[in-house]
């Protein structure tokens, strides 16, 4: 999760954290410390989560602390024994909310202390994504970072009242003491500050105009390119200069923006070099470096320093499905075949490692190994290597990935290019197609082993994720017709298995033979957004009427006058209804939606739906002036806007 500052703090919430950070640091003495070794795991009684469908709360399910699931049900058990709901947020492949439930939620002093005085509710974010994105966004607006394990503790009515990413155990049990002592001593206190800040950061706004300004989409032009120049690492690549994620929705951003000005006389501008030289760098880094597993293709969610060496090793289906997606249209703008076959090989990588029963995809494959180790799967010693390749091989290598002396993690070597292919060649005097014949024959032989070692996979099929997937094999099947097949089973299924035609809706997920949850409105977005792309690759009329179909319902759901909600049915007295829905790792549901209908729109020659998706882009000026970065999905739709650009 990229960790964000928010400009928009005001005085309450500094005022806010003040209260509690005092609270905690002078009751600090007093407080019993514990470490993670104190923890207790023995008792392995059984929770409400026990075989759960979804594997990650599955896993919490033998913890001491009694978790419950987030409804209506748990809402009305706090209101009836007074006591503050504790949500922790989290996902399978997530290393540090492993380490949390290692030291805390299986810790029996810290259950005790949860059971009694709060009701625990564990929440899979990728089966409540809409929550999550409430809680992630009260989170960094009140602190100025998130990220998971995401732990926030809200009031019986449903109002957030304080959030926190991984604490501690000893920490941890500080904060449960003196939160629930504060509770009873004044809860009339936090309740008003609860309510306040989401009374503060609940508000928005809809236009009755689609008539949209080109000079304000000039503006945001330029203020994106700024903002975006500004963060950007011109000797890595990608934004920041500590953890490195790829970033997908401003990358795509940035490069549709660039294609719109390369034909025009202002692409010879420095700006435009600018752009141009920023997008390569971060493409090619993000694949030749350690974000990209170098052995069996696909990316790792983030690299946890600016060079890309180190990744935190969890592998998400949507970011290789959107990062597929990116370099697919790198290749096409920047007419580079390198591009098109890593793109290739992010999409092979998700059919032979997130396959599942069925033609859907699993939702992410652990970071951690079998034996505990975090990146084992994918890291070699020296030892290791010496007893699979040859001398000849190991030089290669050694050249290749700088695996010269002690590797630079405990489980070993993580491999990273430090030189290309033809500087390789060049290196031992010998062609290019024999190193690359060289270099496929180690991968094939390290890959061999590596099919040995054993990595846990949620097997989740999620539905928004794998209608990214569905985009992005559309977009390869011009390129493969095998990538075609994929994609027309993969749509077969969202007909038969997640997609409703009686009620008309959309599934969340299926798990363990189960359906789990109501369609939200990323489900919604991302599928109409793929079934558009399938409709204009088909030329089907039962397509034309299922994705019509799609959006009429997404528009009724998730879109009103109270602006965007996230989900129906929300219990969270919270983020009620949004102007502009901000990206976060992924781009923003609300934008994919818009920019959908309007496409849809003009294929159709549809007017008022036309008209719909104009009026609903045509809103948060102020906001999109001061914080483009965040929005640049919406500024993405603005750009497909015939005669703004």
């Amino acid at each position: 999760m990229l960790m964000m500052s928010f400009n928009r703090k005001s005085e309450f919430f500094h005022l806010f954290l003040l209260i509690i950070m005092t609270g905690l640091y002078a009751q600090a003495v007093s407080a019993k410390n514990i470490s993670a070794d104190s923890a207790a795991t023995g008792s392995a009684a059984k929770n409400a989560l026990y075989q759960h469908a979804s594997p990650y709360l599955d896993m919490h399910g033998r913890d001491p602390v009694r978790w419950q699931e987030w409804n209506s049900k748990t809402l009305k058990q706090a209101q009836q024994q007074n006591k503050l709901i504790f949500v922790s947020s989290g996902y399978f492949s997530c290393h540090w909310c492993h380490v949390m439930q290692r030291e805390s939620y299986q810790n029996d002093e810290i259950a005790k202390l949860l059971n009694a005085n709060f009701i625990p509710v564990k929440v899979d974010r990728e089966l409540n994504s809409a929550l999550d994105a409430l809680l992630i966004d009260f989170t960094e607006r009140t602190q100025g970072h998130s990220g998971w394990p995401l732990n926030v503790f809200i009031t019986p009515d449903g109002y957030p009242l304080v959030g926190m990413t991984y604490v501690p155990p000893e920490n941890f049990l500080k904060v449960l003491n003196i939160l629930n002592q504060q509770w009873l001593k004044d809860k009339n206190e936090l309740i008003n500050m609860a309510q306040a800040a989401s009374a503060e950061l609940s508000t928005a706004e809809v236009s009755t105009s689609s008539k949209i300004s080109k000079q304000w989409v000039d503006e945001l032009n330029k203020i994106f390119i700024y903002q975006s120049l500004s963060s950007a690492d011109e000797l890595q690549g990608g934004f920041g200069e500590q953890n490195k994620f790829p970033n997908v929705p401003k990358l795509m951003t940035l490069l549709e923006l660039y294609d719109h000005s390369k034909s025009k006389s202002a692409s010879k501008t420095e700006v435009n070099k600018q752009i141009r030289d920023f997008l390569i760098l971060s493409l090619n880094k993000m694949a030749s470096q350690g974000l990209r597993d170098q052995l069996g293709g696909g990316f790792y969610r983030y690299a946890v320093d600016p060079g890309w060496q180190i990744p935190h090793f969890e592998k998400m289906l949507y970011d290789n499905a959107l990062l597929a997606s990116l370099y697919y249209r790198a290749a096409d703008i920047f007419e580079n075949k390198n591009y098109r076959k890593i793109a290739d090989q992010t999409l092979d990588f998700i059919v032979n490692d997130l396959a599942t029963a069925s033609p859907a995809f699993a939702a992410s494959l652990s970071a951690v190994d079998d034996q505990g180790v975090e990146g084992g799967y994918y890291l070699w010693t020296n030892e290791q290597l010496k007893q699979i390749l040859n001398k000849q091989e190991i030089k290669i290598i050694s050249l290749y990935w700088g695996l010269s002396g002690v590797a630079e993690l405990e489980g070993g070597h993580h491999f990273a290019e430090v030189m290309n292919v033809a500087e390789l060649a060049k290196e031992l005097k010998r062609s290019n197609d024999d190193v690359n014949a060289q270099l496929m024959t180690v991968r094939k032989k390290l890959l061999k082993v590596r099919a040995n070692r054993v990595l846990p996979k949620d097997e989740k099929i999620l539905t928004a994720w794998n209608a990214l997937s569905l985009s992005a094999f559309i977009s390869g099947a011009k390129y493969n017709l095998q990538y075609k097949k994929k994609a027309a089973n993969l749509v077969e299924y969202f007909r038969s298995r997640l997609w409703d035609s009686e009620k008309k809706e959309l599934q969340r997920a299926y798990s363990r033979g189960a359906s789990l949850g109501s369609g939200t409105l990323e489900d919604y977005a991302f599928t109409a957004q793929a079934l558009l792309a399938w409709w204009q690759l088909e030329k089907r009329d039962e397509d034309r009427e299922w994705l019509e179909m799609v959006l009429q319902q997404a528009w009724q759901r998730f879109y009103g006058p109270q602006g965007w909600i996230l989900a129906e049915n929300m219990l969270l007295k919270y983020g009620s209804g949004q102007t502009i829905v901000s990206d976060s790792p992924l781009p923003s549901p609300s934008s994919v939606l818009i920019e959908t209908t309007y496409q849809f729109s003009l294929l159709t020659k549809d007017k008022a739906l036309t008209d719909k998706a104009l009026r609903a882009l045509n809103v948060g000026q102020q906001d999109m002036r001061e914080q483009a970065f965040f929005y640049a999905s919406q500024l993405r739709a603005l750009l497909k806007v015939d005669g703004l650009n």
